[in-house]
């Protein structure tokens, strides 16, 4: 891999397109064992400088100018000061907020532009998705100049807090008598957390972009509580995310994260460690005990372990193991460069375990025992957790992100469909400020050939994951002559439509196919859809949907974890089983024909 020059996959670009889906997708996810995604090192270079440049430089600069905090380059005198913690928490809101955080760039599917976020959500008419139907005043599906207003008014909000000195509380001062920088002012936080809930409530998009999951109960812990119950409530609300993210990787699907993670991070120049991680490269790409220790010993056991040691460790020396420990691991997830890229959320996170657990150590009357009252440390756990338990129970109702399942591999997820020519119908869409991203990467001088086969890269990345082996077998099931239709990985295609997505398939579900569909008229049998639900925590199987954009659902059913843990990526013994619980009927054409060799399994 060169510094410009990417490693694109050793294919004949003159024939590859005309071989069979099963065997492009082969060739392509061998390729992904070595290579990963092949991105020039300028790419992750780019990232890196955001992250240094804006991201941290800026925060640290902004955060100490405005608190008296400083001088930057004095960082003994501010890591520990809570004004420069609170600040770059609401600095890290705002980049998320605006969409140059989180999802931004070439590897979260934006070419050209590299950012979303804003360039959507201020632009009357965009498409709008509202979390839940029965929330009154929320009806429709397009962006209005009250949308519009709520979200910039969000940002202003979140700057003004920002940027004004602190001030002074009584709690403040027992507990750091020499603390001459104050802390944000809580008036200043009541806009930013009224308008994260009302933009939250019409558009599900704009609070998973803002990461509401995580820093609205930060903000409102800011809003409400004295100092010392702020800082142990902190705590309480980054241990939930990481015991939240380790529990959830208990299942069958996060094995299957590890080994394409590894085989695209930068920092991994061996291809024999990334080989290692697969079960007998080339023959068989399925993970390795290699990959399920370091899934389920150097991921799982560790954020589970070490937060609940953090949050009641009580010794010096053992405290400082287990922060540095949390460190690493956030570092080593920011070394990999995940196709979501939230680079900025790890860094924050690292910081504030260093910053809450050594700036304010249990030791010192900041454990979970000195909240100012034990009916309190119980609302807010109740509070923290109600999401979590809910969406594992109910993953329809709660997004993977407030279900606290980062990086689990158990997600919701859909592959697209197009007959030969109807993809191009997408840009045609009003109020969208990009194209499909094939096009993006022809606009930034690609090949058309080497465009496409780019974005199928995509797809063989989504079939070395457990969803992908059930999708890709509907696909197969469902259109007879799917070799010569495109097929796009729905996490990323949903970025050009929407501006944001880290890795939710909520975002990308029947309303935003409804909503697409109302504004372009896609043709019966022209775009299809397979989409699946997150996996229940109490349940062995998933439940599927195949949708005819034209039509609506035309069947819904499950299939077993199991099953599409154990098949290969490319599916050489053909579908994985799956159960059909109900079939549209009355269907025509495309979809007819599809139904025609679909049987459920018995």
């Amino acid at each position: 891999m060169g510094f410009k020059t990417g490693d694109f996959p050793p294919v004949d670009t003159g024939t590859f397109l005309e071989l069979p889906l099963r065997e492009r997708i082969r060739t392509l996810a061998l390729h992904w064992v070595e290579y990963g995604f092949g991105t020039p090192k300028m790419v992750h270079t780019i990232y890196l400088a955001k992250v240094l440049v804006l991201y941290m430089f800026g925060g640290v600069l902004i955060a100490t100018a405005t608190s008296g905090a400083g001088p930057f380059w004095d960082v003994a005198h501010w890591w520990n000061e809570p004004i420069v913690y609170q600040k770059l928490v609401l600095w890290t809101v705002l980049l998320e907020a605006v969409g140059v955080a989180g999802s931004w760039g070439p590897l979260a599917g934006k070419f050209k532009p590299m950012t979303g976020g804003v360039l959507y959500f201020a632009r009357p008419g965009a498409i709008r998705l509202r979390p839940w139907r029965r929330v009154p005043m929320t009806g429709g599906d397009a962006r209005t100049l009250l949308d519009v207003a709520l979200y910039l008014g969000f940002l202003c909000s979140l700057l003004i807090a920002l940027i004004a000195p602190g001030r002074t509380t009584s709690a403040l001062l027992d507990a750091l008598p020499d603390n001459t920088s104050g802390l944000v002012r809580p008036a200043l936080l009541i806009a930013p957390i009224a308008l994260y809930l009302l933009c939250g409530l019409r558009d599900k998009t704009i609070f998973l972009a803002a990461r509401g999951e995580q820093y609205l109960p930060a903000l409102v812990f800011f809003a409400v509580l004295p100092f010392t119950d702020m800082l142990i409530a902190a705590k309480l609300l980054i241990v939930l995310v990481w015991v939240g993210a380790g529990a959830s990787k208990f299942g069958r699907h996060f094995t299957n994260v590890v080994p394409p993670m590894m085989s695209n991070s930068p920092a991994m120049p061996f291809k024999s460690i990334k080989r290692a991680h697969y079960r007998d490269f080339p023959r068989d790409i399925r993970p390795s005990g290699v990959a399920s220790f370091m899934a389920h010993v150097g991921g799982t056991t560790v954020e589970v372990i070490t937060p609940i040691v953090l949050l009641f460790s009580t010794n010096r020396w053992l405290t400082l193991a287990a922060v540095a420990m949390m460190v690493l691991f956030h570092l080593f997830i920011t070394s990999t460069f995940p196709l979501a890229v939230p680079l900025e959320w790890n860094i924050l996170f690292a910081y504030m375990t260093v910053f809450l657990f050594l700036g304010f150590p249990n030791s010192h009357g900041y454990g979970v025992f000195d909240m100012s009252s034990p009916w309190l440390t119980l609302v807010i756990v109740a509070a923290l957790a109600f999401f979590p338990v809910l969406g594992n129970l109910r993953p329809d109702l709660v997004s993977f992100l407030p279900s606290m399942r980062q990086y689990a591999g158990n997600w919701a997820s859909a592959l697209w469909a197009f007959s030969p020519g109807s993809e191009a119908k997408l840009n045609t869409l009003a109020h969208r400020p990009a194209l499909n991203q094939v096009d993006q990467l022809e606009a930034s001088g690609y090949d058309p050939v080497v465009a496409e086969i780019t974005m199928q890269q995509t797809i063989a990345w989504r079939s070395m994951h457990s969803q992908g082996r059930g999708l890709f077998s509907l696909l197969y099931k469902h259109i007879p002559d799917i070799d010569r239709w495109t097929v796009r990985e729905a996490e990323f295609a949903c970025n050009s439509l929407i501006g944001f997505n880290f890795g939710d398939g909520h975002l990308h579900g029947l309303d935003l196919i409804e909503a697409v569909q109302a504004r372009v008229g896609f043709a019966p049998g022209e775009w299809i859809v397979v989409w699946v639900e997150s996996q229940p925590i109490h349940k062995s199987a998933q439940a599927y949907m195949v949708v005819d954009a034209a039509l609506g659902v035309i069947e819904r059913g499950t299939w077993e974890v199991a099953d599409a843990v154990e098949a290969m990526p490319w599916l050489p013994d053909g579908p994985i089983p799956h159960r059909v619980t109900w079939r549209r009927e009355d269907v025509t054409g495309g979809a007819a024909r599809s139904d025609a060799i679909i049987q459920p399994a018995e």
